[in-house]
């Protein structure tokens, strides 16, 4: 069974960053993509970012020009570096790998940004 540890979430004031980092248990080349999803109170959870086994990268529109997802292969992690962040981007972030059956989900890390 592959397990996703998230880390790096917490409290920050608008405008300030955050990165998060997902540890898989296994290696990444396992993995068709990897991403980050998030899920704010009352809300559905949405997708904000992914990277493909190819290095092809998609992000919603909300956060582009402020989030990246990166990738260290020798440390089986996947980044997600948050600039200029704001109140809107409070949300349980969780991390998700896509291998060719099944599909792998973090436990979420909450990230809280103040106004």
């Amino acid at each position: 069974q592959v397990q996703l540890v998230e880390s790096g979430g917490g409290l920050v004031q608008a405008g300030g960053s955050l990165r998060l980092s997902c540890a898989a248990s296994r290696s990444i080349f396992s993995f068709n993509v990897m991403g980050w999803y998030r899920q704010a109170p009352g809300k559905q959870r949405e997708l904000v970012t992914t990277i493909t086994s190819g290095g092809t990268t998609n992000c919603a529109d909300s956060v582009k020009g402020r989030f990246t997802i990166s990738r260290d292969n020798a440390k089986n992690t996947w980044y997600l570096q948050m600039n200029s962040l704001k109140p809107e981007d409070t949300a349980v972030y969780f991390c998700h790998a896509a291998a060719l059956w099944y599909d792998y989900w973090g436990q979420g890390t909450q990230v809280t940004v103040s106004s």
